[in-house]
């Protein structure tokens, strides 16, 4: 077969053609996928993170309340209901997202873990939440409460001293986060400084001067920003009242708060659910969330009492001191640095938030360092409502109304020993009153048993003759009954129908007989 000039093969053209194709779809497949990254990317929320340490149930469910408006909760209501508040159990966990003004765009979510125990059972709980991820977008958060502001400093030092052991035991990538952290937040706020409080830069007025750190500022820094909220400020009006708190007195627990928050670098701020308060703006700032559309400035406040706002970088030792005059910030500083390096309490925490309303249930009696702020301040805060308690005790303490409980079974030895005394005295009281009642005849005969005697060749019982006799006379004195033949003519009748008595029989010289008997001696026979 002549062969065809014209032929070719056609397994190289398709191999080439084939090959091109492929790397065209994988040219496309990666744009593709670089594009939905970056859409991705871009509409990827930013997630803030707040632990939320300290208050009952109901109170970190009201501070949540606090931290979104009524627009942001008809929002979020309207898209999938309100998110769940899972506290009521060791560590809890909740969400919320932040709206931008016009309450469309979300600008974050805020993740919070809420504990209401400082135990230190619940470190481990804690740890997993601060890693180097989770740290630059972290803000701690202390609840306390007026209900019982005598308590204040315990509280606050059992929480740090709770943080401190968790922060201490992170990992090293960990603690150079928080290195990093802190040293960005000396500068957040401050006045003539180059970065606002929610980490934006800041043009500085003509005149403005970045001042140094001052005493006491930024000395025992945790490693993560914080925020005190004191809730229910409203009972302010309440303590004037009742317990007859004064002014002073009201800026001596705030003084004693800024000098101790100072050495941390913390803020403050006194809410109430029935006013509003810039606690929303505080605490977003302080997570770094800030609004495109509006920005509300964050101004102190250190004259209103029940509407207290200390930013932090605002206060210093100066500031304190003008509040009221004699108080000695130095001493209380270093008292305070003294409490927070003491050890954790060995019964874990003394105070108990789910009680009710003005009461305060303590339990820790381990006596306080020299020079602590905590003995300090209990000392010149305290609860008047438990004076006259204490006093009918017979011992003064300002802080905790105790009952010292004894070991159960101590108890219970105590108890049985007193039943057993109990028991005997009773049988001794009963066994005196029956010797005491009992008959002396019968006594007799019991002792020398029966008397009988040979009366005519018959013997004579003298115990039960006396027994017939005396139930022969009792039989005598009875009257016969009546005879009641007709009961309509009973009272006519009575007088006729009525049996004449029998007889009576001298018993009492047939008793006198047979008792002579029984007594009688034998006489001697003659010889």
């Amino acid at each position: 077969m002549t062969p065809n000039p014209n032929r070719f093969s056609t397994y190289t053209s398709t191999s080439v053609g084939t090959g091109s194709e492929e790397k065209k779809d994988d040219n496309k497949r990666d744009m593709w996928s670089s594009m939905l990254d970056s859409v991705a990317s871009g509409k990827r929320l930013p997630e803030k993170n707040m632990l939320v340490l300290g208050g009952s149930v109901q109170s970190q469910r009201e501070f949540l309340e606090a931290l979104s408006s009524d627009s942001q909760r008809r929002n979020t209501d309207r898209a999938n209901g309100a998110p769940p508040i899972a506290n009521s159990f060791a560590l809890g966990y909740t969400y919320y997202d932040v709206l931008d003004a016009d309450q469309e765009d979300i600008l974050a979510r805020v993740s919070l873990s809420l504990l209401s125990s400082p135990s230190p059972a619940f470190a481990s709980l804690i740890k997993p939440l601060l890693t180097p991820r989770t740290i630059p977008n972290t803000l701690i958060v202390i609840l306390l409460d007026w209900t019982q502001p005598w308590s204040w400093m315990r509280q606050l030092r059992e929480w740090l001293l709770l943080l401190r052991s968790v922060l201490l035991s992170l990992s090293p990538e960990c603690k150079e986060a928080m290195e990093e952290v802190i040293s960005s937040w000396r500068e957040r706020g401050r006045t003539g400084g180059s970065v606002n409080l929610d980490g934006t830069g800041a043009v500085a007025a003509e005149g403005d001067v970045a001042l140094p750190l001052g005493p006491g500022e930024w000395e025992d820094a945790l490693g993560l920003p914080l925020c005190v909220v004191c809730q229910n400020s409203e009972r302010i009006d309440y303590l004037e009242k009742s317990q007859g708190w004064k002014e002073e007195k009201f800026d001596l627990v705030l003084q004693y708060l800024r000098t101790a928050l100072l050495r941390h670098g913390a803020s403050l701020i006194y809410t109430s659910p029935t006013m509003v308060t810039p606690l929303q703006t505080m605490v977003h700032a302080s997570l770094g969330i800030r609004s495109l559309l509006k920005r509300a400035p964050l101004k102190h406040n250190v004259i209103d009492r029940d509407k207290i706002i200390v930013p932090p970088n605002w206060d210093s030792w100066g500031k304190i001191r003008v509040l009221r005059d004699g108080f000695d910030v130095e001493s209380i500083s270093e008292g305070w640095s003294i409490d927070i390096n003491q050890p954790f309490p060995a019964g874990g925490s003394s105070t108990t938030n789910d009680t009710e309303e003005g009461e305060t249930f303590e339990s820790n009696d381990q006596s306080e360092p020299e020079g602590s702020a905590v003995a300090m301040y209990e000392e010149q805060v305290q609860d008047t409502s438990l004076d006259t308690l204490q006093l009918v005790q017979g011992h003064i303490d300002t802080n905790k109304l105790e009952i010292p409980s004894v070991d159960t079974q101590a108890f219970l030895g105590n108890q049985l020993g007193r039943l057993e005394q109990q028991k005997k005295d009773e049988e001794k009281v009963t066994k005196e009153n029956s010797f005491a009642q009992a008959d002396t005849p019968d006594m007799i005969s019991d002792h020398i048993g029966p008397v009988q005697f040979n009366m005519g060749g018959i013997q004579v019982d003298a115990d039960d003759m006396v027994q017939r006799l005396k139930e022969r006379q009792a039989y005598g004195h009875s009257p016969e009954p009546f005879a009641q033949d007709d009961e309509e003519d009973e009272e006519e009748e009575e007088d006729e129908t009525q049996a004449e008595p029998s007889p009576q029989v001298d018993t009492v010289t047939l008793a006198k007989f047979f008792g002579n008997l029984m007594n009688r001696k034998p006489e001697a026979r003659s010889p």
